[in-house]
């Protein structure tokens, strides 16, 4: 929303594992900054993880994969995994404004455009979707 909070809906396998995070947090120093406290994932001076850490988390574990792999993993980031989270859901047949709730998008047209990317199974299946509609409606009328 406008004030930069919001609730995000999650199943339940997310909400537990978010629930063992904090049950195994072993230093209950609380940071606040802007007003803000009790965040999830702090570094080891008990502050917020940013966008660098994440990014760089996962260079790592994509290194550390390649390196003992021959199918190696491309260039992958955060940012990369929120796509395929949003396209996976849009081809599942996700409700679009449910899906742009969840992505925090004040527009429409940046879930649809810039997120949900279908793919050549997407459009396939959906094709084949219609166009066995459409042969049903042949045969009952």
């Amino acid at each position: 929303n406008p004030c930069g909070e919001r609730q995000v809906p999650m199943v339940e396998e997310a909400y537990q594992a978010f629930k063992r995070v904090l049950a195994n947090r072993k230093n209950d120093k609380r940071v606040e900054i802007d007003g803000y406290s009790d965040f999830l994932f702090l570094n080891r001076k008990n502050y917020p993880k940013v966008a660098s850490d994440y990014n760089g988390m996962m260079k790592g574990l994509v290194k550390k994969y390649n390196k003992y792999n021959e199918d190696k993993l491309p260039h992958i980031t955060p940012h990369s995994l929120r796509h395929t989270f949003c396209t996976n859901y849009a081809n599942a047949g996700m409700n679009p404004k449910a899906l742009q709730y969840i992505m925090g998008h004040a527009n429409i047209a940046m879930t649809l455009n810039y997120y949900a990317h279908a793919t050549f199974d997407s459009a396939m299946a959906e094709m084949k979707r219609l166009n066995k509609e459409k042969q049903q409606e042949r045969l009952v009328a």
